[in-house]
């Protein structure tokens, strides 16, 4: 294990590097979350439509997701895409919302059949079309209850992009393998790698709470 003032002198020698790949982490992260977020309400929506193909489509998309390992899946993107010119950022970006779209999919249906049917019944009632009651009534008590298991899934998204090291990505983990290779000095730059690992944790357990306080206040 290093001493404490190597590990400070480390981590002050070493910012620059690990600011630099903290925001290409912080980029892949959160364009993969929103894009993820519209592909999971998208297959959510497919899942509970009961027209079976639709619902099958939705299925067998998120037992491919599951049943195949994050590394596998960013391999395939990563050497499919890249052939077609499109950048690694992109391709991880890509993979990243691919496999995090089915969980968040599996969390709006889940929120979205937890709605009493009577709310549906009563905005179809007042002379509103189901489209529009889903969207009006529906879905903002559905994402409300959506906000916590969404939380997790963030941090993990963020955690899971870790493995664009492996494809030779410059982010927050290629940097700690970068620097430790260079200066056979692994466990030190793991070690600062995981503070900054928990900082942003830290940040979106802390979006997360704002959005979860902001939405219980426009209940009362």
């Amino acid at each position: 294990m290093p001493s404490l003032a190597h590990f400070i002198d480390v981590f002050f020698s070493s910012y620059d590097m690990f600011l630099r790949g903290m925001l290409k982490t912080l980029q892949i992260t959160a364009i993969s979350i929103v894009i993820a977020l519209f592909v999971g309400l998208f297959f959510a929506f497919l899942k509970i439509s009961k027209i079976i193909v639709l619902e099958w489509i939705a299925n067998t998309y998120i037992y491919l997701v599951r049943g195949t390992p994050l590394i596998v899946q960013i391999f395939v993107f990563y050497y499919g895409l890249v052939q077609m010119g499109i950048t690694a950022f992109w391709s991880v970006t890509l993979a990243l919302a691919f496999h995090n779209g089915a969980y968040i999919a599996e969390i709006f249906r889940g929120t979205i059949q937890s709605i009493d049917k009577g709310q549906m019944e009563a905005g179809r009632s007042l002379g509103m079309t189901r489209n529009l009651a889903m969207r009006r009534i529906i879905l903002p008590q559905a994402f409300r209850r959506a906000l916590p298991p969404l939380g997790n899934q963030f941090i993990i998204c963020l955690k899971d992009s870790s493995l664009a090291a492996f494809i030779g990505f410059y982010e927050l983990f290629n940097v700690a393998q970068t620097q430790g290779a260079n200066s056979f000095d692994y466990m030190t730059y793991l070690l600062v790698v995981s503070v900054y690992y928990l900082f942003l944790v830290g940040l979106i357990g802390i979006f997360v709470n704002l959005l979860e306080r902001k939405f219980s206040v426009s209940d009362r």
